[in-house]
């Protein structure tokens, strides 16, 4: 009944549309030999019958499998976060097997160039059909992308992006109103003679991520007039010890300050340092609903957390390329997560 119901679709639109049922097949399924005119033609009429092809039926039939790979970074001992997109690329997978879709995970280290580099040609050699990958490292991630064009293999961004870059589709945060929200919530209780603090804490300071965050919270600063002076610090050693050296020292210069900004999950450690230094009456906010920042959450060291729904981006990235390559569907080419506000208050309820 299915396959009658299927067949009496591609009859309908190919009567309505004075064509043979191999045209609209054509169309149905991205292939050349159609004129743009008869093309725009079909998809009117399928668009207007509300057409759903029978994607099941059609993919067993095929026997194709379709190979999609995800390279992101592993988890580490600084950060759990990167299990969440990790949770919503398997929920994708399950719901995709079906189709004949199978997906392979490829793990870097953050902290380390060289481990994304490989994994890149390792994923590339490989010869998927379409992979998502999360852009830690710009230059590398420019090689990359100009393989995948030149091979026409589609790629997504998840959680920072590269615009210059021809991906499929880009699925995180805004970055700059991200940062702006972040610099809205930091002035709540913050005194105009006091000084505020942003910290990078990243072997790649320069990641376009980093840039566009910081780009936001000073821009709600200028469009506001706060008086406040911002004062930058990057650490590029990310473990504990040096990240409480670097702050000593940049605290030890600065002893009016009474506000810090963390643009990314690592808020965990300056909010450590807080602790440890007895300093817990600056204003901490930071990135990301994880274990360890959960903690200090809790323990009112900081303030708020800016979250913005990893494994829904994990979960998303694996569906545009889904889309694309399964469905022949458009994609959008920007796919904005919510920025969401995380307090002690309500943490309890929040999923990620």
């Amino acid at each position: 009944m299915e396959k009658e119901n299927e067949l009496f679709g591609v009859k309908e639109i190919a009567r309505r549309a004075n064509v043979s049922t191999a045209t609209v097949d054509r169309v149905l399924h991205n292939r050349t030999g159609v004129s743009e005119k008869t093309k725009a033609k079909i998809n009117a009429i399928i668009k207007e019958m509300d057409y759903q092809p029978n994607i099941l039926a059609s993919r067993l039939a095929s026997k194709k499998i379709i190979s999609l790979a995800a390279l992101i970074p592993d988890v580490s001992e600084e950060t759990d976060f990167w299990s969440a997109p990790l949770n919503g690329i398997r929920r994708a997978e399950a719901e995709m097997k079906q189709y004949g879709v199978q997906v392979q995970v490829f793990l870097f280290d953050l902290n380390d160039k060289d481990s994304f580099a490989d994994q890149i040609r390792v994923v590339l050699d490989a010869g998927f059909h379409g992979i998502l990958i999360s852009p830690s490292f710009i230059e590398e991630t420019r090689k990359f992308a100009a393989e995948c064009v030149r091979r026409k293999v589609p790629y997504v961004f998840i959680d920072s992006d590269i615009p210059d870059l021809h991906s499929l589709t880009y699925i995180g945060p805004h970055l700059r109103k991200s940062g702006y929200v972040g610099a809205k919530l930091l002035t709540y209780r913050l005194e105009p003679e006091k000084k505020v603090l942003i910290i990078n804490i990243s072997k790649e300071i320069d990641n376009y991520n980093y840039l566009e965050i910081e780009d936001g919270f000073r821009a709600y600063f200028n469009d506001n007039n706060q008086p406040n002076e911002i004062v930058r610090i990057d650490i590029r050693e990310t473990d504990y010890q040096s990240v409480a050296r670097h702050l000593t020292y940049v605290f030890h210069l600065n002893k009016d300050i009474g506000a810090a900004f963390v643009t990314n999950s690592r808020v965990h450690t300056v909010a450590s340092f807080l602790k440890n230094s007895h300093r817990t009456h600056v204003s901490l906010i930071g990135y990301d609903f994880v274990r360890e920042n959960v903690d200090y959450l809790e323990d009112n060291v900081i303030d708020f957390l800016i979250c913005h729904r990893p494994d829904d981006q994990g979960y998303r990235g694996m569906m545009a390329l889904y889309q694309t390559l399964v469905v022949n569907a458009p994609v959008t080419k920007q796919n904005y997560m919510p920025i969401d506000i995380v307090t002690k208050e309500n943490y309890e309820f929040y999923q990620n």
